[in-house]
């Protein structure tokens, strides 16, 4: 059974990949564009060199988005497979599509929404690269405590349960966490590294498209995962019928 929804889940994030890379094409891409313009007029102005990258713009945007986003996409949806895996038969009576799709919600609010909220995507020209590696280790901090609140949020949860009830307990549960995030975004530096010229509409813009260009694919998870989860089990049924 694990094996069984680990390779539908890998299946199912190359194909939520494709809408995903769709959406950071069309949305995306051309807020990276106007930001290396941006960094290309800035450098021209204080007379520094161009020097070309180790890969054209025309394959990044191309060939190199897509296999980016397809690799993330099949590892994550392995992983969401592992999740719906350990997740059957502890969320109560819940459906395959809508476990899917709490699990696909909750993913994203935990492993990005909470994470971006602290440390948002930024475009090309934005931040020092001296800092990159500071930054990373900033965010993937985030993003551990984020699903380390969310562990212990479901545990009080279900601690909880007998006593309070399903409503009273989830409430008690999304509280936790929302205490747990709220003090780890205060206790964790800030980031501020935007260029004073910077345009505002673009960096706005660039963010819009990185957090969609997740909800698409987390959304691609719960509904791709989901139908094909219930239609494998209606094919059991009618052989075992």
């Amino acid at each position: 059974m694990a094996r069984t929804l680990l390779v539908r889940g890998m299946l199912v994030g190359l194909l939520a990949a494709l809408g995903a890379f769709a959406f950071a094409s069309v949305v995306g891409e051309p807020q990276v564009g106007r930001a290396i313009a941006f960094e290309s007029a800035k450098a021209k102005a204080a007379g520094e060199p161009e020097a070309p990258g180790p890969v054209s713009r025309g394959v990044q945007r191309t060939a190199g988005l897509a296999v980016g986003v397809a690799m993330y996409g099949v590892a994550l949806g392995g992983l969401f497979g592992l999740a719906y895996a350990v997740a059957l038969g502890r969320l109560g009576r819940l459906r395959s599509r809508a476990l899917a799709g709490v699990l696909a919600l909750a993913g994203f609010v935990v492993v990005e929404l909470v994470p971006f909220l602290k440390y948002p995507a930024n475009p090309p020209a934005v931040g020092d690269p001296a800092t990159i590696g500071r930054r990373t280790l900033l965010y993937l901090a985030m993003v551990l405590v984020s699903v380390l609140a969310a562990w212990t949020a479901g545990w009080l949860a279900r601690r909880l349960l007998p006593r309070l009830g399903t409503w009273d307990a989830v409430l008690a549960g999304v509280g936790a966490f929302a205490v747990l995030v709220g003090v780890a975004m205060a206790l964790l530096p800030a980031v501020d590294e935007l260029p004073a010229a910077f345009p505002a509409g673009v960096l706005w813009r660039f963010r819009l498209a990185a957090l969609g260009t997740q909800a698409v694919l987390w959304a691609g998870f719960g509904l791709l995962f989901g139908y094909l989860t219930e239609r494998a089990e209606r094919r059991v049924d009618v052989t075992v019928t």
